[in-house]
């Protein structure tokens, strides 16, 4: 058994896909529009998704945002450099809302940021993370 994808549903799948390939630097791996369901998926990620987990992002068409909940935490992305990572985010037009440093009580070097659809995301400092 392995982990195949994440769904998170967004508000505009265009807006998403540009935060998810052009500021996080995943590639589009498929879409699918399914238009009796009034409905597209878009499969983002860095690896393929034969032998990586991936992200699926769903766009209801009749739906524009979503209320977020409280059980859903975020997504933890490695890298090599949190602070850079933040700044080209940042510099990308992206939301930091967690500066890099180390976690409470510990010292990994994590950062948060924060998709169009306010989904949270963790940065992992871990050298040689590619």
């Amino acid at each position: 058994m392995r982990l195949l994808h994440t769904m998170l549903r967004v508000g505009d799948l265009e807006r998403s896909i540009d935060f998810y390939t052009k500021v996080l630097g995943m590639r589009v791996l498929r879409r699918h529009e399914v238009p009796e369901g009034r409905y597209t998926l878009a499969f983002v990620g860095y690896g393929d998704e034969s032998d990586s987990t991936v992200l699926e992002l769903t766009h209801n068409w009749d739906t524009a945002s979503y209320e977020l909940g409280t059980a859903f935490g975020h997504l933890a992305i490695a890298v090599d450099d949190a602070a850079s990572t933040c700044a080209a985010v940042r510099a990308a037009g992206g939301k930091v809302t967690r500066e890099a440093g180390p976690v409470k009580f510990g010292t990994t070097v994590i950062a948060f940021v924060e998709d169009p659809d306010g989904y949270k995301i963790e940065f992992i400092e871990r050298k040689s993370a590619r």
